[in-house]
């Protein structure tokens, strides 16, 4: 049988070894590996007849009770059948095991899903901890201190009961939080049972699209706009419309409304990503008695609205008029942190309770002492001095890369308007966005390109995406001049010149 399993490694072998070597696996493991390779490998056919467990444990030099426990495994597992004549191999339907040679198998051919396809790379692995990566917020400013006293106050008062599921839309004490503050921040019109609460404002969109569409339904998106709405509703196996943007927000042409009637519309109108575009009045009531003739729904994006350096906040869509046909969504990723994972979608007061049997089925509580840690800490008024802090903080992050931009690229386009995270710049159509941010990454800097975003790259979709939420003001200067240089670079000459003082 050595002939054919080969011999154990024995821990007495290792004695003379160096430390560093690995330690064998234990007899019995290394056992029943053996023979289950000697069996698919078909040097062990099926019907064979194994040696009895005194006479193998004898060969192998174990003990007869390590025998008879791999083969009590290898007989439950299937591999061999015990009866009074002994131990034998089973009939397996592989040709190896059956002891018939056979060519080596050609890869399978894995036919996926339709909509794996439409998927495009439009964006790589890279650090999110980058000086300019936009969306990363000032990880390194936030409060820890509050936050680990607002997590253990949470395991005080709720273990062991929170470590169960919980109601799958979310804690109630968070829903009533999140309700409160959009009420007072962002004019929403909501109450608590209407907030379900989301692994992230992705699988709010995702819940979205299962909840409002079937396949085949057309949706319309911002273009260039937001590459998680785009894999939402590929995900939901929808027709994707693009809709333009321009210095007012989306812009619907009057005929699409009959051409392609939409089931779902995406937008951010306080801050359209990337643009930072703001929606209109005339256009968000165009939106919303448009949307309820054709029988849409609209999802507001509220990804960064808390943060607006000047004048009063812009208040949501959703509470513009009674009963508007739009489902809030929002998330913590960039007011607390991304890896916090909590987001959430408002829905109309009727639909909320129509849909309260669909939620239980298609949602799991979970996160639970997260989220009484957040409700805690917003109803506590930590959340709301976090954000104070940081909107002097990216206040001052904004006005310093809005200086460097305007020096070292004194010729291009600035959008991003007085809010959010990040800027956008527009550039010569001569230069490659897509090189020159993959240059920019070499130089361990993270801008996106903007042309990454649309899904019909066209004139004015060719710029760069640079995000201040992470990266100090005093660092901005620097970087700038580095993308300025890659960018002169690109377009054949030494940098872009500087506007004159």
């Amino acid at each position: 049988m050595i002939e054919i399993i080969g011999p154990l490694v024995h821990t007495a072998a290792q004695r003379g070894a160096r430390g560093g070597a690995q330690k064998p696996a234990p007899l019995q493991k290394q056992l029943i590996e053996r023979l289950q390779q000697a069996i698919l490998g078909g040097r062990l056919p099926a019907g064979s007849l194994l040696p009895s467990s005194r006479l193998l444990s004898a060969e192998m030099g174990v003990s007869r009770n390590t025998v008879v426990i791999a083969y009590e495994h290898l007989a439950a597992v299937g591999y061999v059948v015990a009866d009074k004549k002994g131990t034998r191999v089973s009939p397996l339907s592989s040709r190896a095991a059956r002891g018939e040679s056979s060519a080596p198998p050609a890869a399978p051919e894995v036919a996926y899903a339709a909509r794996v396809g439409q998927f495009a790379a439009t964006r790589k692995p890279v650090d999110n901890a980058l000086p300019l990566t936009p969306g990363t917020p000032a990880l390194d400013r936030f409060p820890l201190a509050a936050w680990r006293r607002a997590m253990e106050r949470a395991m005080e008062r709720s273990l062991p009961r929170a470590l169960g599921y919980g109601t799958p839309a979310g804690e109630p004490a968070l829903r009533d939080a999140i309700a409160a503050h959009l009420r007072m921040a962002r004019g929403v019109r909501c109450e608590g049972s209407q907030v379900v609460i989301t692994e992230g404002a992705q699988e709010a969109l995702n819940l979205c699209v299962r909840l409002f569409t079937n396949p085949g339904d057309v949706a319309w998106i911002e273009d260039p706009g937001y590459r998680g709405a785009k894999a939402a509703f590929r995900q939901g196996d929808l027709t994707i419309q693009p809709m333009p943007v321009d210095a007012e927000g989306i812009c619907v042409p009057p005929a699409a409304w009959a051409a392609q009637p939409p089931k779902l519309i995406y937008t951010s109108p306080a801050h359209q990503y990337p643009t930072g575009a703001v929606l209109s009045v005339a256009r968000r009531l165009e939106l919303i008695a448009e949307a309820r003739r054709a029988g849409a729904w609209l999802i507001e994006d509220d990804y960064d609205g808390e943060f607006r350096y000047s004048g009063e906040p812009i208040a949501s869509m959703q509470g513009l008029v009674d009963d508007a046909p739009v489902l809030y969504v929002g998330s913590f990723s960039k007011t607390m942190f991304p890896a916090l994972r909590i987001g959430f979608v408002v829905l109309p007061r009727a639909i909320a309770e129509h849909a309260e049997v669909a939620l239980y089925e298609m949602l799991r509580g979970g996160h639970r002492l997260e989220q009484l840690a957040l409700a805690h800490f917003m109803e506590s008024g930590e959340f709301g001095r976090h954000l104070g802090r940081m909107r002097r903080l990216y206040r001052e992050r904004q006005q310093a890369l809005r200086e460097a931009l305007s020096e070292d690229f004194a010729a291009s386009e600035i959008l991003g308007g007085e809010s959010g995270m990040h800027l956008t710049l527009r550039l010569p159509a001569g230069i490659d966005d897509e090189t020159l941010t993959e240059r920019a990454f070499a130089k361990g800097l993270g801008p996106r390109a903007l042309s990454s975003f649309a899904l019909k790259p066209r004139a004015g979709t060719n710029g760069l995406v640079i995000g201040y939420g992470n990266t100090p003001a005093e660092q901005l200067a620097p970087a700038v001049r580095v993308l300025a240089e890659l960018a002169g670079l690109a377009a054949g000459r030494e940098k872009p010149r500087r506007r004159r003082a």
